[in-house]
């Protein structure tokens, strides 16, 4: 059943567009009383990044959890990963992240937690759906049982304790140059202090927030900042994070880029070296490089595959029992810390591994050579042609072509009318020529 207002992500969409005042105070009333279970004093944690129409979502959310009796805490901009482990670290019933991520500031969106710290289930989700729309007047909490808000001083330096918790204890930083580009967004206080406290040199980017410059031409989707500074500043290092920090990127000493796939192949056998997974393989998304399925093979590990998507990934850890997974993106969830992707988390260990290993990160992170991958999009007035006979058996005889060696991967999008299509094989020209006929393909049918 399609759903009306929660995404892949929780709820996303434009300021006073999808996302108004009016929307913000429905969903705390809903999730609060979805979320009231027991006599006790109920208390929600409220996180945000740094964009302009946080200020005016917070209010609204604010408004609507102590209509129905909750306590408010606030933290002001915090990660993602830091407000999912605070919500679980001070017993509060519910978190809440005011965050569109990697989206420009235009857009904003409302990411729930439960209080174990993980994201909602689709079960809770249309749960707090279904009430979303409905009058809910009469289950209002009564004047003196109204909830009352206040803000944490205490929130970031938490955080940053807690990341950096998550290295031995031996282990420091110092005399590396590092280079963090935090995209004007969440983590924009939190990344420069926590490496500058393990005894880096740290250069920072994208950490001047205005309301409106959040991922704007910096952050882990546009690296070209950081490649240069990398360069000018000759860095050992330069880590981009995303607009609410739980997705991370690397560029190398000589300024290119390292991608998910590369920084999950580079923990995941420093982890399997050091006796730490839990299985002998980790999880990632059908989109991730078929290099780093043959490189971990090459090590003795496996490489499951999910949907896109890294709710995805972290239902098929917690199910089958993985602590390493991510994407290609650099979603990377490390399970013994985190209940979501944490970018800070996630390049500390690489940061780690550099210190242990004393080798420059275009060797420590270059594990193996991705294959050939071509990505395209199709625009189409319905995805259902994925569901015409003639189509699937034209794709089927193309797939074929790519052998064993290759893959093929056709996906809808999630958010527009557009057909994903995506091929990798040792033979580039192999692989776009199947790319491009698949769209053909699909653009006569539609």
């Amino acid at each position: 059943m399609a759903r009306k207002y929660f995404g892949t992500d929780g709820i996303r969409g434009r300021a006073n567009g999808k996302i108004t005042p009016e929307l913000a105070l429905k969903v705390g009333q809903a999730a609060g009383l979805v979320f009231q279970r027991g006599d006790h004093r109920h208390r929600v944690l409220i996180g945000k990044d740094t964009r302009l129409s946080g200020y005016m979502i917070e209010t609204a959310l604010v408004a609507g959890f102590t209509s129905i009796g909750m306590d408010v805490m606030l933290t002001g901009p915090i990660p993602t990963p830091g407000m999912a482990m605070l919500t679980r670290s001070m017993r509060c019933d519910i978190g809440v992240m005011i965050s569109a991520s990697h989206n420009a500031y235009e857009d904003n969106g409302i990411k729930l937690f439960g209080p174990d710290g993980y994201k909602l289930s689709d079960e809770v989700e249309a749960a707090i759906e279904a009430l979303l729309d409905q009058d809910i007047s009469g289950r209002l909490a009564p004047p003196k049982a109204i909830g009352r808000a206040r803000r944490i001083d205490d929130a970031q330096a938490r955080y940053i304790e807690f990341a950096k918790r998550t290295l031995p204890r031996a282990l420091d930083l110092d005399g590396m140059r590092i280079v963090v580009d935090c995209a004007n967004g969440a983590g924009y206080r939190v990344a420069p202090e926590a490496l500058w406290e393990l005894g880096a040199e740290v250069i920072t980017i994208g950490t001047e927030p205005d309301g409106f410059n959040i991922n704007r031409d910096v952050g882990s989707t546009s690296l070209n900042a950081l490649q240069q500074k990398v360069r000018e500043m000759r860095a050992d290092i330069g880590i981009a994070l995303d607009g609410d920090a739980d997705r991370v990127m690397i560029v190398d000493e000589k300024g290119h880029v390292v991608d998910g796939d590369q920084l999950m192949a580079v923990i995941a056998t420093s982890w399997q070296q050091d006796g730490r997974l839990t299985k002998p393989g980790i999880v990632a998304t059908i989109m991730s490089n078929l290099g780093l399925e043959r490189y971990l093979a090459s090590v003795g590990l496996t490489l499951a595959r999910t949907q896109v998507g890294d709710r995805y990934v972290l239902e098929h850890m917690r199910e089958h029992g993985f602590n390493v997974g991510g994407e290609q993106s650099g979603h990377i969830i490390l399970s013994d810390y985190s209940t979501t992707g944490d970018g800070l988390i996630a390049a500390l260990q690489v940061l780690a591994v550099l210190r242990r290993d004393n080798r420059p990160v275009s060797e420590i992170c270059h594990r193996f050579e991705p294959l050939p991958q071509i990505l395209k999009n199709v625009k189409t007035r319905s995805t259902q042609v994925l569901a015409n006979d003639a189509v699937n058996s034209a794709i089927e005889k193309l797939r074929a072509t790519l052998g064993a060696s290759g893959r093929l991967v056709i996906r809808p999008s999630g958010t527009e009318p557009v057909i994903r299509v995506m091929a990798e094989g040792d033979d580039r020209d192999r692989v776009e020529q199947v790319v491009d006929d698949v769209i053909e393909v699909i653009t006569r049918a539609s």
